[in-house]
């Protein structure tokens, strides 16, 4: 192999991916998705808190009151305590005295709530809460956060009714039986911190979501370029200047440094973007409690296994698209390796939950799903060195295999035109090649 000939073809694979819209504007666009579903659902929720008029007939006597003073408390915090769920509506309760015709009355409350005067009306009796069940009449009822706020409230006062009814004082039971928070604490050989278990499970499923995507994508754009030039003829002069397989690592190589050059600037974009909003988030954090970092050396295993990943998989896809002649042929083969990068989705949650099982470390060391369990396990809590170790080794010898394989079907496959090649005639591609 002539290592000149193969920087020539590195560097114009590299180069016209660089230069093409589509790299800047996956590379845009990715940071700006991301950061949109990360930021813009909570700031919606922050700043838009939804307002409801009541109108509420309480036959037992019992409920309304006590209703009324804990949604105007409720509604009095909207901006204490933001991401609290009780303070994402505001209520403006109207007590309607019952009538003696309580069908005319339900008629009289429909035609309020059709004409606009009250967005709701409900519906209160012993008998129903005897059921442990109270009516809301309303046009839409999809507004299900809403409801579960006034569900909250109304089973709070109901709750204490109960209470006191079995002789027993509401505010000691409500506060002795009041629930805890967890308080989580990360060890880690650079000594302990507090984190939250949300933040943690952030940085881990981001890593892997996209290792999985930059994976998946750069594999899929080796199959196309070699099918590309393979059915334009152009491999055919291509060829007569280089052989197959300095023209296939090349490929590989270059396509790989536009993948690393691209997840350089997401990183880069991302540390410099975060650093000023964690200093300002870092304020409101309770004394002792930081928030989860990247730490250099995730970061290297996140490059180490995208290489590793990155090359498994764009082999496989190199030797589709040069054993098939357009992508309909290709793409059914190529869905054995499209199996392989979602099967780690299934044991996602089982390894993100328990990373020392014995489930977490055989799926991590099989060095398919090596690349992107083994990440995840480090992400979430750093595995013995040597699990570390045999998962790279294994990966490594898979990655050596499928080279070797990939370049003997590649050098016969990427000239072969006309039919459809069966499995048993690329299996004789590998053996005479």
């Amino acid at each position: 192999m002539r290592i000149a000939s193969v920087k020539s073809i590195v560097k114009r694979e590299y180069l016209a991916r660089l230069k093409s819209k589509g790299f800047w504007i996956s590379t845009i666009a990715l940071p700006v998705l991301m950061a949109t579903w990360a930021i813009l659902p909570g700031l919606m929720i922050a700043k838009t808190r939804a307002g409801q008029t009541l109108a509420i007939v309480d036959h037992s006597g019992r409920v309304a009151e006590p209703l009324a003073k804990i949604l105007a408390e409720w509604s009095g915090r909207l901006d204490q305590q933001p991401n609290d769920s009780s303070q994402l509506v505001s209520f403006e309760l109207e007590v309607v005295e019952p009538a003696a015709d309580l069908k005319t009355q339900r008629e009289e409350l429909d035609q309020r709530v059709l004409e606009g005067e009250v967005d709701a009306w409900v519906w209160v009796d012993d008998e129903l809460l005897a059921e442990d069940r109270v009516e809301y009449h309303a046009e839409s009822v999809a507004n299900f956060i809403t409801q579960e706020v006034l569900k909250s409230a109304l089973s709070r006062v109901v709750r204490q009714i109960r209470l006191e009814e079995a002789g027993y004082d509401a505010q000691v039971v409500a506060e002795l039986s009041r629930s805890i928070d967890l308080e989580t604490i990360r060890l880690s050989e650079e000594g302990s911190r507090a984190e939250g278990g949300l933040g943690g499970f952030a940085v881990a499923f981001g890593l892997f979501m996209v290792l999985y995507m930059t994976t998946l994508i750069y594999g899929q754009q080796v199959m196309h370029g070699v099918l590309e030039e393979k059915s334009s003829r152009v491999v055919e002069v291509v060829l007569a200047a280089v052989q197959p397989v300095e023209l296939m690592a090349g490929k590989l190589v270059g396509i790989c440094l536009a993948g690393l050059t691209q997840l350089g600037i997401w990183f880069a974009t991302a540390f410099a973007l975060t650093a000023p909003g964690f200093v300002a988030m870092l304020a409101f954090l309770p004394a002792g409690v930081s928030l989860p970092t990247l730490s250099p050396m995730l970061v290297v295993h996140f490059f180490l296994f995208f290489l590793l990943g990155y090359f498994f998989y764009a082999t496989f896809y190199a030797m589709i698209g040069s054993a098939f002649n357009n992508p309909q042929e290709a793409q059914q083969m190529a869905s054995i390796g499209v199996v392989f990068v979602v099967l780690p989705w299934i044991f996602f949650m089982p390894v993100l939950n328990d990373p020392d099982s014995t489930l977490s470390v055989v799926t991590s060391l099989i060095p398919v799903f090596t690349p992107f369990l083994m990440l995840l396990r480090i992400a979430v809590k750093t595995p013995p060195t040597w699990q570390i170790a045999l998962g790279y080794a294994l990966t490594l010898a898979l990655c050596g295999a499928m080279i070797w394989l990939c370049a003997r079907v590649y050098r016969v496959g990427i000239l072969m035109y006309g039919k459809k090649p069966s499995l048993k005639e690329i299996w004789r591609w590998v053996r005479y090649a």
